[in-house]
């Protein structure tokens, strides 16, 4: 971590030496001479143009605010960025995939559910540089454990692994590499319709967050037939994949496939409740309410997501729902208030999802992009110019 008294330069230095870069790379990445890198490092030329700091953090995948030293929080982005790396490289170690590969024994299955475990709660709780240090080491366990005892419970926790990964993946705005742990899933899970359907979930995330609507639609629809809707745990499945294929076409502006997908989603929530969590899906009647925001404002209805937000909050099952799922619609929210023209709603919203999940708002690129655009609509409500600063997007 860079210490908070260190100046410009020297922050400079250290995040280049950290992306492994020689002062040429970075000069010639930046368009200035090896000299005039050198200078800046040592001090001896000063960076007093915020757009010349801009180019400098743009190249080091860092914010501005990491080399001005204005607001520590910035670290906790960069390391996320590194951990995303990380997560990269353990995707492409195929030599664990084989049993005996490597000095690492494999875990028991206690264990490794015991990781799992703690992974799902880092995420529910958006608490995501620690969650992206961990997924590379626990990648590597669970598909040692399962090459070594090919059982269906090492096969479910190595599905949950990879399901995990994808899922924050899409959250730091990587939807390719989350398509790729998405992919592996259902690899991994294929022949086991529970499985299956698991896997379906995110995998349409991926796909939908890289502008594949159409065939996210055709995938958790596809797994959501193949799931029969019995038990509550089949139900939440169903449900689950019925909500990501009700996204997916709203994405695609297909507005009358997104309201048959999600009243459908609904009957079922009707079934299930919101006091249970069945294979991690948080499903129930608040998680419908709160989808058919995050499809409105899709479909660029700003008033019905308005509408449903209000009623959604509300209710008693909001209050039930993961940290990391209030936030994320917090801040789909806040698009839905904008459409309406509604500044001042828009940053309480976008202010009470830091308050719930900070990292959901300062980590996730699509957040980011809603702040820029309060801040664009005129004098700034109250916090939200302080939470612009804290993400670098003020200057």
């Amino acid at each position: 971590m860079v210490g908070d008294d260190l100046p410009i330069g020297r922050r400079v230095a250290h995040w280049r030496v950290r992306r492994r870069l020689t002062q040429q790379m970075l000069a010639d990445r930046l368009g200035k001479s090896k000299s005039w890198v050198d200078k800046v490092e040592r001090g001896v030329r000063a960076l007093d143009k915020f757009s010349v700091i801009r180019d400098i953090a743009e190249v080091l995948r860092v914010d501005p605010s990491a080399l001005t030293g204005e607001d520590i929080a910035s670290v906790a982005t960069a390391d996320a960025v590194d951990g995303v790396d990380g997560i990269r490289a353990a995707l492409a170690q195929y030599d664990v995939l084989w049993a005996g590969s490597g000095d690492r024994p494999a875990l028991p299955a206690g264990e490794l559910d015991r990781r799992v475990g703690h992974a799902w709660l880092s995420y529910e709780h958006a608490d995501y540089p620690r969650l992206v240090r961990m997924l590379p080491g626990l990648l590597g366990d669970a598909q040692r454990s399962q090459a070594a005892d090919d059982g269906d419970e090492t096969t479910a926790l190595l599905v949950q692994s990879y399901r995990i990964t994808a899922s924050v993946l899409v959250k730091l705005g990587e939807p390719e590499l989350a398509w790729l742990a998405a992919d592996r899933a259902m690899a991994v899970s294929c022949g086991d319709r529970q499985l299956t359907a698991v896997a379906a979930i995110p995998l349409g995330q991926a796909l939908r967050a890289s502008g594949r609507g159409r065939l996210a639609m055709a995938v958790t629809i596809a797994a959501a037939r193949r799931v029969t809707p019995a038990a509550p745990p089949d139900l939440s499945l169903c449900g689950a994949l019925l909500v990501e294929a009700a996204l997916a076409a709203a994405t695609c502006g297909d507005a009358q496939s997104t309201e048959e997908l999600i009243d459908q989603a609904a009957k079922i929530a009707g079934r299930v409740g919101d006091s249970r969590d069945h294979h991690r899906t948080s499903f129930g009647p608040a998680t419908v309410e709160v989808a058919r925001v995050t499809a409105a404002v899709a479909l660029g209805d700003g008033g019905t997501a308005v509408t449903w937000h209000e009623k959604a909050v509300s209710g008693s099952g909001w209050k039930l729902l993961p940290a990391e799922h209030r936030a994320a619609h917090l801040v789909d929210a806040a698009q839905a208030y904008l459409h309406v023209g509604d500044l001042l709603r828009a940053g309480r919203a976008l202010v009470d999802a830091d308050r719930t999940a900070p990292a959901e708002v300062r980590l996730r690129p699509a957040a980011r992009t809603v702040i820029a655009h309060v801040m664009r609509g005129g004098p700034a409500p109250a916090g939200v110019a302080n939470l612009a600063a804290l993400v670098g997007l003020t200057r």
